[in-house]
């Protein structure tokens, strides 16, 4: 059993790491493309991207968790999982093959449907290539995960979004290809890790199963709607404030501006928000397989509540901390050359402690989603899903027009704590514990009250030296505040470091 669960765990670190090192190389990007393409074509990409995301939920229709199911079922019956193998593979590239031809077929039309103008069709036809491609992969990275080779996972992801960061850089800077070559550096990238997983094909056979494919949808196609919900969470604001009329944009932002432009300095801005995702995924990717471990154990509800305490004040202390200093990394001027963002881009600057804060509400929701995985009750799930999309999508409806972007990031953050309410609701129910709510309701409050203090700081203080210091202040303090409300919990901690350090 210990040697399962350290196999368990060495491959929960490989996956984790090659996400978090994937993502961060992608995130080098941002900088590029704001300070090498307009806001203007920057909304473009921004808006082609967040529908290719969802659109990858479509081409792929769950066939990825249940070619696993399947697949490992075989294999722990006849010990070859071949039939699955091809058919699911098969199945994928003609469909996505008919989806992509739709796709370049009507560019005009899908451009327009998403907001665009038809003359930018190019663009979903350098999508539909993407995502032609990312289809063909999704099943050879779904074999590697079956195998457990998680290192060649982990290499392929790395080695694409590699190419992608250096296509990027040769075809923006060099080439001066501007919007095309940011594609066209997507496609490099999603071509090298399909050379990556070549060898994989050396199994598939020239076969083609309808009732393996029956089996295969059935699992995998109630999936589709949860996943788009769930993308929804994040991506509806994009759609939703493409559509803002000249008129709310001159009255919000004054003239010069057209849709695009502040779609793009929104997608720009909240890219940010990669500080705090990363957090969550680092503990998403441990957290499962600890709570499945442990959730038989006499004081698991003592365990499970000072998780949730110790990582949901470790997000608001990040969130806090990435509001102090996020937009003085922004507007640093490099070597008086090169702006993380361009001065053109800090309108949008005032969405990030609301897309900080919505992150909170995210790590209270991974947490609690462990009593619906231990109770086996994930039926749940897609309510919890579904009433975030909807409350995110009627939030942009509502308030994009009034605010703008301000307006968007309002609406992520009423989305997502009303997903983080609904799947509160429903964990406790199938697997009742005891949160400590109230202090971490007052530790919430602690560090809102904290970033309106400290904008008052920075017009008492001209100097960046003292306003520096005063955040910093700041922030021990509401350190401090939660060494106090969670004593019990800082304890734990502290005992555990001390015996870690003992053991070295």
């Amino acid at each position: 059993m210990l040697a399962k669960l350290k196999l368990l765990a060495k491959d929960t670190v490989i996956y984790g790491s090659s996400t978090i090192i994937a993502r961060s190389l992608n995130y080098l990007l941002v900088p590029l493309y704001a300070n090498r393409l307009s806001t203007f074509d920057n909304g473009i990409q921004t808006l082609v991207y967040a529908n290719i995301a969802l659109a990858n939920v479509l081409f792929s229709y769950g066939l990825e968790t249940s070619y696993l199911k399947s697949a490992s079922d075989t294999l722990h019956r006849s010990g070859d999982a071949g039939t699955y193998f091809s058919t699911a593979f098969f199945s994928l590239l003609v469909t996505s093959t008919f989806f992509a031809a739709l796709m370049v077929l009507f560019s005009g039309d899908i451009a327009a449907l998403i907001g665009l103008s038809p003359k930018e069709g190019e663009f979903i036809n350098y999508a539909a290539v993407i995502l032609w491609v990312d289809t063909l992969l999704v099943i050879p990275f779904a074999e590697l995960r079956l195998k457990r080779q998680a290192l060649r996972f982990a290499a392929a992801r790395i080695l694409g979004v590699a190419a992608v960061v250096a296509s990027a850089v040769i075809f923006l800077i060099p080439f001066n290809a501007g919007l095309p070559g940011a594609f066209l550096a997507n496609i490099v990238g999603s071509l090298v890790s399909l050379a990556a997983v070549l060898l994989l094909f050396r199994d598939l056979k020239l076969f083609f199963s309808f009732s393996a494919l029956r089996e295969m949808l059935r699992i995998g196609l109630p999936y589709v709607p949860t996943g788009i919900a769930g993308l929804l969470i994040h991506l509806i604001d994009r759609n939703l404030l493409i559509r803002i009329s000249p008129s709310d944009i001159e009255r919000i932002y004054g003239q010069g501006y057209a849709a695009s432009d502040i779609v793009g300095i929104y997608g720009r801005v909240a890219a940010f928000g990669i500080i705090l995702q990363l957090v969550i995924q680092v503990f998403r990717f441990a957290w499962q397989p600890f709570f499945l471990q442990h959730s038989n154990d006499p004081d698991a509800g003592r365990l499970f509540r000072y998780v949730l305490s110790i990582s949901t004040f470790i997000t608001m202390f990040a969130a806090l901390a990435a509001t102090f200093f996020v937009p003085d990394l922004v507007m640093h001027h490099y070597g008086g050359r090169f702006y993380l963002l361009p001065p053109k881009y800090w309108i949008g600057l005032s969405v990030l402690p609301w897309i900080f804060l919505s992150y909170v509400f995210d790590m209270v929701s991974t947490n609690l989603s462990s009593g619906m995985l231990v109770s086996g009750n994930t039926r749940y799930l897609p309510i919890v899903t579904f009433s975030g999309a909807a409350v995110t999508a009627l939030g942009c409806w509502f308030l994009i027009p009034q605010s703008g972007m301000d307006g968007a990031a309002y609406a992520i953050v009423a989305g997502t704590v009303a997903m983080c309410l609904v799947m509160a609701y429903y964990s406790l129910k199938v697997f009742p514990n005891r949160y400590d709510w109230a202090k971490l309701f007052i530790l919430l409050v602690a560090g809102i009250l904290s970033v309106f203090m400290q904008e008052q700081l920075a017009l008492l203080f001209e100097s960046r030296i003292t306003s520096l210091f005063s955040r910093l202040v700041l922030l021990l303090l509401y350190a401090a505040s939660a060494g106090l409300l969670f004593r019990d919990e800082s304890m734990f901690v502290i005992a555990k470091i001390r015996t870690k350090i003992r053991g070295r």
